[in-house]
């Protein structure tokens, strides 16, 4: 039998749009840096490895489903998303802190920038009364 919360987080999810999902991905990037950055900075060594493990996968879902021939930019995050999975691959086995902090400085701003076109695409779908 599944949680009330469990089933909440499962119907929000299946019942998302697709930038509304993208949103969730990305806070859950910027999550998990962050918690990965605190977890080396107090030395708990292995919840940073599960935290930072976390991001990367969530990195390689944002690039294996980016379209690169949608728009000109693509490309170009495409790249990006490459650089952070070395990255953070590097974070995690140096334990630098400041490299995770750094991968996170990168996406806030992207997270940020989908957050806003994902409300302007709901404004502009939205019947007008």
């Amino acid at each position: 039998m599944t949680s009330p919360l469990n089933r909440y987080l499962q119907d929000s999810i299946s019942t998302a749009s697709p930038g509304k999902l993208l949103v969730m991905l990305y806070d859950r990037l910027v999550m998990d840096l962050f918690q990965g950055e605190e977890a080396l900075r107090a030395g708990e060594r292995e919840q940073a490895n599960d935290k930072l493990n976390h991001a990367q996968e969530i990195i390689l879902e944002l690039r294996t489903t980016l379209d690169v021939d949608a728009w000109a930019g693509a490309p170009g995050l495409a790249n990006l998303y490459g650089f952070l999975l070395t990255e953070l691959i590097g974070a995690n086995v140096a334990r630098d802190a400041d490299r995770v902090a750094a991968c996170r400085a990168l996406i806030e701003p992207l997270r940020d920038a989908w957050r806003e076109a994902a409300a302007l695409a709901v404004a502009s779908s939205a019947p007008v009364a």
